[in-house]
């Protein structure tokens, strides 16, 4: 219902409403299980959100005050602008304001994970296709290529597979930040092609109960099939050529070199070689080695039979989608 508000309003209160209703709604998903963990995730989801949702409604009453209007599409005073863009920054977790997600990602479980990287990004980055002619280009640029360089750089060293996704998601929102401005269709392309690849980890995760990598190591006992498609699912969220997660890089690239920024272009095709690098890791992990030392957990010898139609789905979109892409592009 959130969800719905926010994408379907006019009024900057109205939209405003819709995200307090999202945030007050994801709560107790986060901090079900009254685990410590989670009541700090919850927390510290809360104290973030409700701090964008102020800085949302300051910039929209300063926008009020200075034209007499209360129009999301009418966002012309300048210091609105740069007031609403750190909003949606900090409620999407984009580097600076990155801090909470990866933590809060962590302290929940996986279908919530999966709700928080998908659903709940869809009412900030409508706000910001709503308002895109009247934002700073610079800006958004700066905060693209920093999102795409932390998301790299921190999801390097871990080990815990919800913060690997959560580094992950932080990068793909820098792609999809750098192009709001010149193409914003292709931003809600990638927005979408990125919830179906996220929705096959996530729910292929809570599958087979992986949760860090070394469990993950041990899962090709379990579902050898799934762990197969596993594997390309994360290539295809990496971005490699003949799977679907090439093709939004692919339209974006073109696109930034249509617009003369071509530097902007290689550097943040540069950077997401880093985020590659841990997909590899985890690719690895799925299928191809052999975890070096004996794991303290129990494995399971009988395997789990149940399969999902669902996932299946998924898995082939989200690795097979690149040959039909030119009918995709005729409907955007």
């Amino acid at each position: 219902l959130g969800t719905t508000i926010t994408i379907s309003s006019n009024h900057w209160v109205m939209a405003w409403t819709g995200l307090e209703i999202n945030t007050l709604a994801i709560l107790p998903l986060i901090s079900k299980s009254h685990h410590p963990r989670a009541i700090e995730a919850a927390t510290k989801y809360f104290l973030t959100q409700a701090a964008a949702s102020a800085l949302v409604l300051f910039s929209s009453m300063t926008n009020a005050w200075h034209t007499g209007q209360w129009d999301i599409t009418q966002l012309t005073h300048p210091t609105s602008s740069l007031i609403l863009t750190s909003a949606i920054a900090m409620k999407l977790g984009l580097v600076p304001f990155h801090f909470w997600f990866p933590e809060v990602l962590q302290g929940s479980p996986l279908t919530t994970g999966l709700l928080l990287s998908t659903i709940m990004k869809l009412p900030p980055i409508t706000l910001l296709y709503m308002t895109s002619p009247s934002l700073n280009p610079t800006l958004l640029t700066t905060l693209a290529i920093l999102s795409t360089a932390l998301g790299g750089w921190m999801g390097l060293n871990q080990t815990q597979v919800r913060k690997i996704l959560a580094f992950s998601s932080i990068s793909h929102l820098g792609w999809m930040a750098i192009i709001i401005i010149y193409n914003p269709k292709l931003t809600l392309l990638n927005f979408y092609l990125y919830a179906m690849m996220t929705a096959t980890i996530f729910l292929t995760l809570n599958s087979i109960k992986v949760l860090k990598l070394s469990t993950l190591m041990t899962a090709w006992t379990k579902v050898p099939a799934m762990n197969a498609m596993l594997l390309l699912t994360l290539l295809s969220l990496a971005g490699l050529p003949p799977l679907t997660g090439f093709l939004p890089k692919w339209l974006i690239i073109q696109e930034l070199t249509k617009q003369d920024m071509a530097p902007a272009a290689t550097l943040i095709s540069l950077l997401s070689l880093l985020s590659l690098f841990f997909y590899l890791r985890l690719a690895y992990c799925t299928t191809i080695t052999l975890p070096p030392h004996t794991t303290n957990h129990m494995k399971q010898w009988r395997t789990n039979k149940s399969t999902s139609i669902t996932i299946a789905i998924l898995t082939t979109m989200s690795v097979m989608l690149l040959p039909i892409s030119p009918m995709i592009l005729a409907i955007v």
